[in-house]
């Protein structure tokens, strides 16, 4: 994990510099704390885990507007339904992203991030606006209970919960 995490920062800090934004050390340290994380934080949870990793306090003010940066830049999406935050499934890949949907266990809070076909969410945007209404957010957060917590083995890997 450890060259993992190494890599996708230096991946991350080569894509800043490449679109002219700054991962200063505190937005990096911020980002370490949600890619080690096994499971979504929130700001409150990452502000104890920063002290803990980083042995320095951070406002919680400061986590906010850092992790704001953070989603702004596509490198960590923000689930809303729990408020919680997780680094971006495809942080370190060089194709194309889909329009991200979360499958959150309501048991074991597990998230797992899959990528939903564009076309398809131009198809809900098309019916969408037929109606008057304008979508502001595109994300999906679907919550139900995953395999592992409804003892289902659908041989997918031993770390795969869907």
């Amino acid at each position: 994990m450890v060259s993992s995490v190494q890599s996708i920062i230096a991946k991350v800090q080569a894509e800043c510099e490449r679109t002219g934004v700054k991962l200063t050390p505190k937005r990096q340290n911020i980002l370490l704390v949600l890619l080690r994380s096994e499971a979504p934080l929130s700001a409150y949870e990452i502000v104890e885990h920063y002290r803990e990793m980083h042995h320095e306090s951070l406002p919680a003010m400061s986590v906010y507007r850092i992790l704001n940066f953070l989603v702004d830049n596509k490198l960590v999406h923000k689930l809303e339904t729990t408020n919680q935050f997780l680094p971006c499934a495809h942080i370190a890949c060089d194709h194309e992203h889909e329009v991200p949907q979360f499958l959150i266990c309501d048991k074991c809070h597990f998230v797992e991030e899959v990528g939903l076909r564009k076309t398809l969410v131009k198809e809900l945007q098309e019916s969408v606006k037929k109606t008057g209404f304008e979508m502001s957010n595109q994300q999906l957060e679907l919550h139900g209970t995953c395999t592992k917590c409804r003892g289902l083995d659908l041989g997918k890997g031993k770390n795969h919960h869907f």
